[in-house]
Formats: C-alpha cells, structure tokens, sequence
C-alpha cells in the first residue's frame, strides 16, 4: 500500500483528532500541519524504491515510548554491503514520501491515522514546506563540506572528540 493511498482514504479532520492525541505539544503549530495535509492533495507521488517503516521504540535516555520513521530500500539485495539497513527519510521530497510503499508490520501495528500522523510529524520536522525543509539539508551539507575541507590544524582547533565532549558534559558510558 502507498503513502498516497491513505492519505486519499483520510480527511484532514480525522487525521487532525489523532495527531492532537500523538502530538499533543504541536496543537500551536496544528495549521502548518493541515497545510501539509492539503498539499499532499495537490502532488502527484513519485515512485521509489524506499519503502516507509514505523515502529514503536524506546528512548535510551529516559525510557520513554516513540514511534521511529524510518525508510528502507524494497530490494536490499541491491544494497551494497556498506549501505545501512535503515535511512532517516526526512529531508526527502514529499512527492517521493508519497510514492513510497508501507511496511507491512506498519500497517499491522498502527491504524492508518497513526501512521499518517507519525509521517506528518517526521516529513515536518524541519519546516512546514519544502523550500525551508531544503534550505536546512543544504546547511547541512555546507557544513560536512566545510568539515571536509579543514586542515588537521583547523580540526583540532574548531572541533571535539566525542570523548572530550562526554568529559565536558560530565557524562558516563
């Protein structure tokens, strides 16, 4: 089953009830979603080989409950051996999210709600349209690049050891 497809079955104030009850803490930003929601009417999806998977997961910092979006390759066989079995999916365009199936466990764990709402939050999660959303993945580019192109000196004058950074934080292993 495709992104697209549930979104067609759902109307916005349906998805809206559940997503207050997902994301409570997002009721300020609640327009910005159902302009989202809109939007996704408007586009024609564009079929991918990534397939949507949502599961409920637990934070390792305070133990608390999640759902986790996370996107997958259809055929893994294609991946090469170095290719992680998971990809953060966020910054992707949301015409590609649309084309994009969902993974059967998904389907079976969450209602089609659920599993709008929890896309909803993670497609957003850097801005309410695609332009911003593209601005920031471009940021952050610049910045690897910028990483990429410093001298040894420069490295060890601007940046921290992530064991330096666990010792200024004062936290354990």
């Amino acid at each position: 089953m495709k992104f697209s497809e549930i979104i067609k079955r759902n109307s916005w104030l349906s998805v809206e009830l559940v997503f207050l009850q997902l994301y409570p803490d997002q009721k300020k930003s609640i327009s910005g979603y159902e302009r989202v929601f809109g939007d996704f009417k408007l586009l024609s999806p564009i079929d991918t080989d990534f397939v949507i998977m949502v599961s409920r997961e637990k934070d390792d910092f305070d133990n608390e409950e999640y759902a986790h979006v996370c996107g997958y390759k259809n055929h893994p066989e294609d991946n090469a051996e170095d290719q992680p079995n998971s990809f953060a999916i966020e910054f992707t365009n949301w015409s590609e999210w649309l084309g994009m199936d969902i993974d059967e466990k998904s389907i079976k764990d969450f209602t089609e709600l659920e599993l709008i709402s929890h896309c909803l939050y993670e497609m957003t999660f850097f801005g309410f349209d695609q332009e911003t959303i593209q601005k920031e993945w471009k940021e952050i580019e610049n910045e690897v690049d910028e990483i990429e192109n410093m001298t040894e000196e420069e490295r060890k004058t601007k940046l921290k050891s992530w064991d330096d950074l666990k010792k200024e934080l004062d936290w354990d292993d």
